[in-house]
């Protein structure tokens, strides 16, 4: 019987050239902010509540339930988890949807992801009134996204661009590659980047199947990574000085890894956000953002 092999070793914090861009002080510094509007909208009367919908058992979504919820209460935001059955159908979830859209006690909702495979999300997500979006993945939200004009927007692409603008980066003119193009990371992101005038190019699975991957990230001056893949892009892949977003969270052995193979992608990097640290402890914080922006908006 084989030894099994030990467990990689933690990532080393990067170099004194590479910059290590953590998360969790720049979402501090907008939870203050926001705690700031919170109390101003309290003073006109005006509450806030967060309704997650969840279907079935889901251990990832149950731990991003609970952090939403300390998040909430730490901000004063009313928080509520609707749990429904594994078994639901579609028109289960849509009534529920619907009830909350009524509700004036209500002023965001979020569809905790996965849903059971009976349930067809973007149905869901069509059903939410635009005005109760807390994620930004209703077509109207990613309307105005796509038009420069948005109050809320997917909440980890918005994440990326937080960070970005935390660190003074000006996108204008600059290389941008973005590797993934799922609904709510890659897509969204890549029209937010062309909003800051990046000369934005998307990357995917068939990009890489096609071996040119590697020719697109040469000339990058800002990469973000978010497909899923563990350590996917190699630091030679990259040219000196590029800015790192590891948007990647992947389990490999008793490890959370990124996407970007942190030890060789730090001696080509400028800056870099580490796996875990960076871009997670946005996200809810985003979430939380785009919630002020609803009631702001809902009583304007």
């Amino acid at each position: 019987m084989s030894t099994p092999a030990a467990p990689a070793p933690a990532p080393a914090p990067a170099t004194a050239e590479c910059q290590l861009i953590q998360g969790r002080p720049i979402a501090q510094r907008i939870q203050a902010d926001l705690k700031t509007e919170i109390e101003q909208l309290r003073a006109q009367n005006v509450a806030l509540k967060l309704v997650a919908v969840m279907v079935g058992e889901n251990a990832g979504s149950t731990v991003y339930v609970n952090q939403q919820r300390k998040l909430a209460d730490s901000m004063g935001i009313a928080y509520e988890l609707m749990q429904l059955p594994g078994t639901s159908t579609e028109a289960d979830v849509i009534q529920v949807v619907e009830r909350l859209n009524a509700d004036p006690a209500v002023t965001g909702v979020i569809l905790q992801q996965p849903m059971p495979q009976q349930i067809a999300i973007r149905n869901i997500i069509e059903k939410l009134n635009p005005a109760k979006d807390a994620e930004g993945m209703h077509p109207n939200s990613l309307g105005h996204v796509l038009m420069g004009d948005a109050h809320v927007a997917p909440c980890t692409a918005s994440a990326v661009m937080e960070i970005l603008a935390a660190q003074g980066m000006n996108l204008y003119g600059k290389e941008v590659v973005i590797v993934g193009h799922s609904d709510i990371v890659g897509k969204p992101l890549t029209l937010m980047m062309l909003n800051k005038f990046g000369t934005t190019t998307t990357c995917h699975i068939a990009t890489s199947q096609a071996h040119k991957l590697q020719d697109h990230l040469a000339t990058a001056e800002v990469v973000v990574v978010a497909v899923g893949v563990a350590r996917l892009i190699k630091g030679e892949w990259l040219r000196p000085g590029t800015v790192l977003i590891d948007v990647g969270i992947n389990k490999v052995g008793d490890q959370i890894v990124g996407d970007a193979d942190f030890e060789s992608c730090k001696l080509k990097c400028a800056a870099i956000t580490p796996v875990p640290g960076g871009v997670g402890p946005l996200t809810n914080t985003m979430l939380m953002k785009n919630l002020v922006a609803l009631a702001r908006a809902a009583h304007h």
